[in-house]
């Protein structure tokens, strides 16, 4: 394992095809899955020479919490099925390698348990318009620690995830003729996620979505399940703010009037994201609307997420505005071929990268990326169109 990239090819290899697939694709055409790779792909560096970079540092703060490097790991709901605790080691290699873990809602092991075992873990919320339900949450949140809250804003639907259903693959899980058959022709992870699981914990059930906990992931969802995410609105995350005394985020954010609603919520942080072409397909890439975002958020943590793979990924993220960048789909492929181990082998690869990187573009020190990293010019995709005056106000900066 060399790269971000070595994991994916041998997760691919080692998972049943349907649950590969659930991680690697996207909604429908999947064209802002590729979108987001683009927009990374078409940013150039232009490094200095003859700098003194002999002694580096790739060390961040966030809210008075220091960090090893300016990246973390995302939330991924359905974990557990890549590895055994999935959610737990993807949360104990962090904390040991000293980067943030953001637990989905969407998980397996409790989030009292994920506090215990690795203190600093952020927690992600899928939320309802409901300030009943919305306050059981956030007292459970409370009792366990939890000091940073990410509520998610880009879903106030499921997805139309055609390739997952094409695979027969679903939430709940309902085995049928293609996925047994498809299970069935992978013994190493029956062996090691499907029968370790059922023996020692029993079948994988939705622990943190609410204040209570939830039903197995075979069964059907409870009537609750998704009702009322599309009825959340900026009322319900300034309620949240007046609510919650930790650190509060918003994810989902890709529209500038979106950013100021957020600032003017009393947000701490804003996560620009498309849902890794998850939800929306055809949503802007986040790396294309970074820099007016940075431009206009005050106070705020700006962090985005979505294709990001490589250590100069992480210094264009940060050379257009960012503060910290948020990565899921590779430490989950890790995950899955080595457990904690080889989460950690995940981000010591790209911490050694971004450490080699920083020396390349001549620069001692993260802090020190700003935008003259970037070629004149460069931009995370081709400049906007407009056909009309109406549009005039999404040409690219």
């Amino acid at each position: 394992m060399l790269a971000l990239a070595d994991f994916e090819r041998e997760a691919r290899r080692r998972l049943p095809r349907s649950i590969y697939g659930f991680a690697a694709h996207g909604a429908e055409d999947e064209r802002s899955v590729r979108a987001n790779a683009e927009a990374l792909s078409r940013l150039e560096l232009v490094p200095r020479v003859l700098v003194d970079v002999g002694a580096r540092s790739t060390r961040c703060e966030l809210w008075g919490r220091e960090y090893r490097a300016p990246f973390g790991i995302a939330p991924m709901g359905g974990a557990a099925l890549f590895a055994y605790r999935a959610d737990l080691a993807l949360a104990e290699a962090a904390a040991a390698e000293q980067v943030p873990f953001v637990l989905s809602a969407a998980s397996s092991v409790p989030l009292e348990t994920i506090a215990a075992r690795s203190p600093g873990a952020w927690y992600q919320a899928y939320l309802p318009g409901d300030s009943g339900r919305i306050d059981g949450l956030l007292q459970r949140l409370e009792r366990a620690g939890i000091e940073v809250l990410v509520v998610t804003a880009d879903v106030p639907v499921a997805a139309n995830r055609e390739n997952d259903l094409r695979q027969g693959f679903g939430i709940p899980v309902t085995p049928g003729p293609r996925l047994l058959g498809d299970v069935l022709a992978h013994p190493r992870w029956m062996a090691s996620v499907v029968l370790r699981t059922l023996l020692r914990d029993g079948i994988p059930r939705f622990e943190n979505f609410g204040a209570d906990r939830g039903g197995p992931i075979v069964a059907p969802p409870s009537p609750g399940f998704r009702v009322g995410r599309d009825r959340l609105t900026w009322d319900n995350l300034r309620y949240i703010r007046r609510r919650w005394r930790g650190r509060l985020l918003v994810k989902g954010i890709l529209h500038e009037d979106d950013a100021r609603a957020a600032l003017d919520a009393g947000v701490d942080g804003m996560i620009l994201s498309n849902h890794g072409g998850r939800q929306l397909d055809s949503a802007v890439s986040p790396l294309r609307m970074l820099p007016r975002i940075a431009a206009l958020r005050g106070g705020a943590k700006l962090i985005v997420d979505g294709g990001f793979r490589r250590g100069t990924d992480v210094v264009k993220a940060l050379a257009l505005g960012a503060d910290f960048v948020l990565i899921g789909r590779p430490f989950l492929y890790a995950a899955s071929v080595g457990a904690a181990a080889g989460v950690r082998r995940a981000i010591g690869l790209l911490h050694a990268e971004l450490d080699r990187d920083l020396a390349l573009i001549g620069r001692a020190d993260i802090r020190d990326i700003d935008a003259s990293c970037l070629a004149p010019g460069s931009r995370p995709n081709p400049p906007f169109e407009p056909r009309n005056a109406a549009l005039s106000h999404m040409e690219q900066p």
